[in-house]
């Protein structure tokens, strides 16, 4: 209702009147163009007052997130030596207490983090490329289809997300080629 009784033409053509048709004689029309000269000179400074702090924020948060992304690098790079004891290899028992749960959530997790650790051996193998789809085409080694079917689940849960179903058998599955692989490569 309010928006019904709201006419803009007319609030336009008052506007209009009384700058060119005289119909605002007690405004003088040089006092408005001062006025409103003045007003935009202050949404100019003001829009570039904004616009220098938003450059700031921009520049501050880019160089917090390459903080990051260089710690998070140092952090996930280096492998956690195997156990003397003759367990299995940490990372991989983390992924397997992720397997037990009836989470799909932990399942999801789990089949990230064995993609991780998988990019990671390939590293230390020494295989060539600027991500883990381009070190398993320059790899060669006995169980490289488990990986690679392995690595297609892992992206269908990155790119689709909450929208990609996986079952346990599916999640259970890939766990297994996994587990395959990095008992080749001698990482568990």
């Amino acid at each position: 209702m309010v928006a019904e009784q709201i006419n803009i033409e007319y609030w336009f053509r008052l506007l209009y009147d009384c700058l060119f048709g005289g119909a605002c004689d007690h405004v003088d029309a040089s006092q408005l163009a001062a006025f409103l000269a003045h007003l935009w000179l202050w949404i100019i400074v003001i829009g570039y007052l904004l616009s220098v702090a938003a450059l700031l924020v921009i520049v501050y948060t880019t160089v917090r997130l390459f903080e990051l992304r260089k710690r998070e690098g140092e952090q996930y790079v280096t492998l956690l030596p195997v156990s003397e004891e003759g367990g299995a290899h940490p990372r991989w028992r983390h992924i397997e207490s992720l397997m037990e749960s009836a989470s799909q959530s932990e399942w999801r997790e789990a089949v990230v983090e064995a993609d991780i650790m998988l990019d990671d051996v390939l590293k230390q193998r020494g295989y060539t490329g600027e991500n883990l789809g381009e070190r398993l085409k320059s790899a060669d080694f006995a169980t490289l289809q488990d990986a690679w079917e392995a690595h297609k689940v892992r992206n269908q849960i990155a790119h689709e997300g909450s929208a990609f179903e996986l079952s346990e058998t599916l999640a259970r599955r890939t766990i297994a080629r996994y587990e395959n692989v990095f008992r080749e490569l001698g990482a568990i």
